[in-house]
């Protein structure tokens, strides 16, 4: 375990990171810029998948499925996962696509794919992923919450932050300091397993939780 006064240096150290978001799906590009650790493409989704989306929502109680989706079989391999929901094509469609996206932009032949059905928080404390590149989305529900990384003191993550809640541990300075996602924005967050970033992840978290809401959560993340 490290001990708080590594942590600390590391913080000092730590290259300055921003996040990057816009209307346009190009936004999500930006990843590779070094000084970008978030990409948000900050888009509305259609009626059509709206509708999809409310009617399976109002019907059902769990849904968590893991797959791996290949690239050259995206969209079969998307509806063979969710063929025992009532999602239909235009969900599918739209998912399909985003997989897409994800496999053209780091090249990638397989994509590890989940998506969930949430009624509680998820990962309701602040915490970076050890990948190198996650995408996340929800199709209904609150999005993610992140934190810029010039508001933040590092060595309160983890067992720095002493057990204490985000609010009081010291995390971040106010609650203006977070930031959050909305229905539909598709997210790229850069993990410390990206290289160069090793310090410098995006720190992010589930959103509060609002009794009786659920929450339709898709991520995508490369293979190891």
């Amino acid at each position: 375990m490290q001990s708080q006064a590594l942590i600390k240096e590391q913080t000092i150290a730590s290259p300055a990171r921003r996040s990057a978001c816009a209307h346009e799906a190009s936004i999500l590009t930006d990843i590779y810029d070094e000084s970008v650790n978030l990409a948000v493409w900050q888009r509305h989704l259609s009626r059509q998948v709206t509708a999809d989306v409310s009617g399976f929502i109002k019907t059902a109680n769990h849904l968590d499925r893991s797959a791996f989706i290949r690239a050259q079989h995206i969209e079969d391999d998307v509806r063979d996962e969710l063929k025992r929901t009532s999602l239909g094509d235009d969900f599918i469609s739209n998912t399909s696509e985003l997989v897409d996206m994800f496999c053209t932009l780091f090249d990638l032949e397989q994509v590890g794919f989940r998506i969930r059905l949430l009624d509680l928080p998820m990962c309701p404390r602040s915490h970076i992923d050890r990948v190198p590149c996650r995408l996340v989305t929800t199709f209904s529900g609150q999005g993610t919450q992140w934190l810029e990384s010039d508001s933040i003191d590092r060595s309160k993550l983890g067992h720095g932050s002493q057990g204490l809640d985000d609010s009081v541990s010291g995390l971040y300075s106010t609650e203006a300091s977070i930031r959050s996602m909305t229905t539909g924005d598709v997210a790229l967050l850069k993990g410390s397993a990206w290289i160069g970033n090793e310090a410098s992840a995006i720190v992010h978290r589930s959103p509060p939780y609002i009794t009786g809401e659920k929450r339709l959560l898709l991520t995508l993340d490369f293979l190891s």
